[in-house]
């Protein structure tokens, strides 16, 4: 009887040496997004064994050490290669599987004011700008900040974080998420009245008119004569169609920034909250002198 115990306790020692001895095995299940960005959302769930440490790489920039890292959240659309290195000592093992999250499309976000509401399409050619916008709106980035220039028959602009709770005077402006966005010009894209553009640094500090990452403008513009479009046409060697024209002539913009900045929507409902803003009475900088508020929620993912 006592060599018999003997026996399992050598067997169970031999087990418990194997299994210390026994190398890391990498594995990860990930349930694929139902939606787009940015509510799309992965839930990971870790399947290695033999393993002490891990490290997560997302494929979008971020990383985890959790044994189990749970729900991540991806705010741009494209192709993922999620890795996970599983370890045990001097020991390691990956694994990776490709996450796909899907683009929206024909997406809308909803702009509150004191003077009303507006409905913007965001446009799926401008793609960068698309996701980032969604991003920052769904953070909650743009609540409570400031049109904090305006200008009557040319645009209404804000962004800029540093507008949040800025008192009367404060010179505004330069202030921005910490990141540019690539320009995307697409020649359909011009600033007719009612188009959300990016504003962005001018001059040879940015020869690629990189966008700010939270700073736009929405167009209010005047009605382009026929002599003013033949102008702007001479000046950036671009020729409009006569469709553009007539809504030039028509709806009116500012033709002479197209293919400067970058048009990444258009406002849907509520054209005359960009008059009723551009109406207020503007100090030295031209920032209101009382403050216009904003508020960007997701209105429509369009899927």
């Amino acid at each position: 009887m006592t060599k018999n115990i003997a026996y399992i306790i050598c067997g169970l020692s031999a087990l418990l040496l194997l299994n210390s001895c026994a190398a890391p095995k990498a594995a990860f299940k990930a349930d694929s997004p139902d939606q787009p960005i940015p509510f799309a959302k992965v839930q990971f769930e870790n399947k290695s064994k033999n393993a002490t440490a891990y490290a997560w790489d997302f494929g979008d920039g971020t990383t985890s050490t959790k044994e189990s890292p749970g729900e991540h959240i991806y705010s741009k659309a494209g192709e993922y290669t999620v890795t996970l290195k599983a370890g045990k000592g001097k020991k390691e093992q990956s694994t990776s599987k490709i996450i796909n999250v899907k683009e929206p499309k024909n997406c809308t976000v909803e702009l509150e004011t004191g003077y009303g509401n507006m409905t913007i399409l965001l446009y799926d050619d401008t793609p960068e700008h698309r996701d980032n916008f969604l991003k920052l709106a769904t953070e909650g980035f743009y609540d409570d900040l400031l049109f904090h220039r305006v200008i009557p028959g040319f645009m209404i602009q804000g962004g800029d974080p540093n507008s949040k709770g800025a008192p009367a005077g404060q010179g505004l402006g330069t202030g921005g998420p910490g990141y540019t966005i690539p320009a995307e010009f697409v020649n359909k894209n011009i600033h007719l009245k009612g188009a959300l553009a990016a504003a962005r640094t001018g001059g040879p500090s940015n020869p690629q008119k990189r966008s700010s990452g939270s700073q736009f403008y929405i167009v209010q513009g005047k009605p382009i004569s026929e002599a003013e479009m033949n102008t702007t046409e001479q000046r950036s060697g671009y020729t409009y169609s006569d469709e553009e024209k007539a809504a030039y002539a028509e709806t009116g913009g500012v033709p002479f920034l197209d293919r400067e900045y970058t048009v990444f929507g258009m406002v849907t409902e509520g054209l005359d909250v960009i008059d009723k803003i551009g109406a207020v009475q503007t100090a030295r900088g031209d920032r209101p002198v009382e403050d216009v508020k904003m508020k960007i929620k997701v209105k429509n993912l369009g899927m």
